[in-house]
Parts: structure tokens; sequence; C-alpha cells
């Protein structure tokens, strides 16, 4: 592994910059499909430091692409840009919104797009230096949260001139993730009945609600006979107005996963069966707004090599007392603090301080860099940006997400994607190692985005 020092240079040269447009979108935080600013103050940095750039690309408003260079190879670096809705949160050790009920960067996107701009700078910078031949592609994509967002991309034509990509993803360890996480496809279940005065003549009217309750009864006896990766859950999002009237509107909205899209569409496809049974037992009418999906992971071994030695290779963050204390204070709101501190998981400190290696757990999320990874050899590297036992989509995540926490790993991030970034510039038989392994994954098979044409890119709602 060579010594990128020139991207590494440049990444800290730029770290004003990276930090302040991380700064921005935690303090305007914009949830899927919303990401306006995101995607004007990241095109804006890219035209400063030379990239091609289109916004609304592959016909999504709020998506940004970057290009620099010529040639193969052709690497991808994946940003995202989105905020969770209900994560407001200050900068601070309790549970404090800045707006209640507002979003926030629950799952630090506002780091995310960053450190992959921030990989992209450096790259570009060391390859200018060297003379080095190659294209490098930065896409900042909407609507990670709701995993539809590089899969409208790919129906759109995205990510097929790869040679290979590289995504980031900030957590509580520095570690590369080749575990398989769920693939996903979502929808929401419309049950329309007829009104009636429900003690008055209940007999003239047709119960929506009865309906979409009667599917999930089908749907948790569903549970027991789909195979044991599968999960299903759902939340109402319509349920009638008074007890009194009864409901001529329903509406269900139910997440399917597993680890593959096999397993994805089969039962997806009973769920809609259930559903229509519950529609003929109420006499009612049903519509199925199929909202999107996206592919379970697999990421490449070999690029995942690559990217665990450039780690190896990388001074690691060093934490302040400040940091740390705000990091042991977080941990001690955690609802998980008594198990992570029982199992002597903060005997070193409350937040990482060493290298993890490489992840092969099996998880039960979903994102749809998954999609990417069924279309190029893609690896999924990790850095910490908050502390040690924050919950997932949590106040925690926001609050280290805006302060220095979540910056330092930030751009260490940076730092690792960029010289693994390099060193398969420098080193094209990396590359074809990694295709040969991706058609070995594949077993014949090719991507086939899980989202309909007919179904409409959503629009902002600014």
């Amino acid at each position: 592994m060579n010594n990128h020092a020139t991207a590494y240079k440049a990444i800290e040269e730029k770290s004003d910059v990276l930090v302040g447009l991380a700064s921005n979108m935690w303090n305007e935080p914009e949830t899927a499909f919303n990401e306006v600013n995101a995607c004007a103050w990241t095109a804006q940095i890219l035209k400063d430091n030379g990239f091609e750039v289109e916004t609304g690309a592959y016909n999504l408003p709020t998506c940004v692409v970057g290009k620099w260079g010529s040639g193969h190879p052709i690497i991808g670096l994946l940003g995202e840009l989105d905020a969770l809705p209900g994560m407001s949160q200050k900068v601070c050790t309790h549970k404090d919104p800045v707006v209640v009920g507002g979003a926030g960067q629950g799952c630090g996107h506002n780091l995310l797009g960053t450190a992959c701009l921030g990989a992209a700078l450096g790259m570009k910078a060391e390859m200018e230096e060297k003379g080095l031949q190659g294209t490098i592609v930065f896409y900042g994509c909407p609507a990670e949260e709701q995993l539809t967002g590089k899969a409208f991309m790919a129906r759109e034509g995205a990510f097929v001139d790869l040679d290979c990509a590289f995504s980031w993803h900030g957590g509580n360890a520095n570690r590369v993730n080749m575990g398989t996480m769920t693939g996903l496809n979502s929808a929401i279940f419309h049950f329309k009945g007829r009104t009636a005065h429900a003690g008055g003549d209940p007999h003239n009217g047709r119960s929506a609600l009865d309906a979409a309750e009667l599917m999930s009864v089908g749907a948790n006896y569903l549970r027991e006979h789909v195979t044991s990766d599968v999960r299903i859950h759902y939340v109402y999002k319509e349920a009638g107005t008074a007890p009194n009237i009864v409901p001529d509107k329903a509406s269900v909205w139910y997440y399917v996963r597993a680890f593959s899209r096999e397993a994805i569409e089969d039962t997806y496809n009973r769920l809609v069966k259930v559903a229509e049974g519950a529609a003929h037992m109420t006499e009612t009418e049903l519509e199925v707004e199929f909202l999107g999906g996206c592919y379970n992971t697999q990421g490449s071994e070999t690029l995942s090599q690559v990217a665990y030695e450039a780690m190896q290779n990388i001074e690691l963050p060093q934490w302040t007392e400040e940091e740390i204390k705000f990091a042991a204070e977080l941990n001690e709101q955690s609802p998980m603090y008594e198990q992570f501190k029982s199992a002597g998981k903060l005997d070193n400190g409350p937040i990482a301080t060493d290298i993890a290696g490489i992840a092969r757990a099996y998880g039960y999320g979903s994102t749809d860099v998954g999609d990417v990874m069924h279309i190029v050899p893609t690896a999924f590297v990790g850095t910490a940006t908050y502390n040690l036992a924050a919950p997932g989509h949590s106040w925690q995540i926001t609050a280290c997400a805006g302060m220095s926490i979540g910056h330092k790993g930030m751009l260490f991030g940076s730092k690792v994607l960029a010289a693994a970034g390099l060193e398969l510039v420098e080193n094209p038989a990396i590359i074809e190692k990694a295709k040969a392994e991706f058609v070995e994954k594949m077993h014949g098979r090719t991507y086939n985005c899980p989202i309909p044409k007919e179904v409409p890119i959503p629009q902002p709602q600014k």
C-alpha cells in the first residue's frame, strides 16, 4: 500500500470546506427527495474544484453527479444527502431537539456525502500530480433513507459505466463491512369501503379499517411460512376518524425484507394476496401503492481488502478530552449502556480508538447501496463518527454528526476512500480481480431494478 500523502494533504487543506458543507447540511436537514440545498451546495464545491457537474442527474431533481478525469478505471464514490424526519437534536448530551418533531441527521448523511466528496478531491489532487489516467465519478444520491434513491438512479441508467465503486458510512467503529444486509420492498395498501353510522346503521357500512386489520392478521400468519431471513413490518397510515363512523378509508404501510431478491419478491407477492383476501372478506376495494425496493448487499472481498489495508495505513483520529467526555455522557444516556458496559465494550473508552477489521455478520437493516453492488464491484467502508453505544437512527447520532467527533471521523473516511481508490488507479489488476469475483457472485444473474418504470420519481415538496 502506497502512502498517498498528496491525497491526504489535499483533504486536510479542504477540511474547512468539507466541514462547512457538513455543518450546513446539519443546520438545514432535508428529508428524502427534498435535498435541494444539499444538492446545490455540493454541486458548487465540485464546480469550484474542477469537476464536470450535473444536477438533476438521472431525472432525479436532487441528484448531483461530478466527474473528473478520462478513461479507465472509472471509480464511483457513493455519497448520500438526506436527513431523517423527527431526528432534530442540538449538540448536547441530553435529548433536546432544535425543532420539536423536525428533521435531523440521525444517520449522519451530512457526513456521508461529504466524506465521499472529500475522497474525490483527494484522489483528483494526487492523480493530477502523478499524471495518472482514470475517471472519478462522485454521486450525490438522494433518498437513501427511503431505500429507493439509488434504485431510481439505476433504473435511469446510473452506475453501469463504472469499473467499481466505494461507499462510506459513519458508525461506532472503524471497519469495512462485508456482511450481508437485507433487501426490501415497500408498499402502502389502501383500502376503500363505505361509511355509515356505526351505531345506527352499521349494516350499510363496509369498514376499510376492518380490511386493514384483517390484512395484518393474515400477515402475522404468513410469518410462520417464510424463510428465516424474512422480516415483515408495518405501520398504519390512516385508520378512520371517530368510533361512531364506519371508516371508509384505511391504509397500512408494509416493508418486506430478506437476504435475496427472490425471497423478497416471493413474500411480497404472497402479502399482496393476503391484502386481496382481506378486501374480499370486507367487500372493500384495494389499491396497492408500490413505493419501491432495493437489493441486499453483496460486498466485494477484493475491494474490501484494499480499503481495510488503506485504513491500517492512515493515522486514526485523535479524540480530545472534551470529545471523550461528550461520548461518555452520551453512552450513559443510551438504552444499551448496561449491555455494552457488562460486555466490556466500553473498557477502552467511550468511542472507537482502534480498527475493528472486516465485519462479516448478517444485518437486518437495508441500504440501496445493495443495488449498486449488483451492478459493479463495490466496497462499503465505515469509520467511527459517534459514541460506541449510540442506538441506530437516534438523537445521539444527530448530536455527534453536528460536532467535531463526526467531522474527524468523516475526514478519516475521506482519506481511506481516497487511498483505496488510488490503489486501484495505480494497480488496475486489482479491478480485474474484483470483476472476476463479481461475476462469480452473480452466478449468471443480472441486475433487474425493483422499481417498475410506471412508478414515478418523487419530486421535492418545498
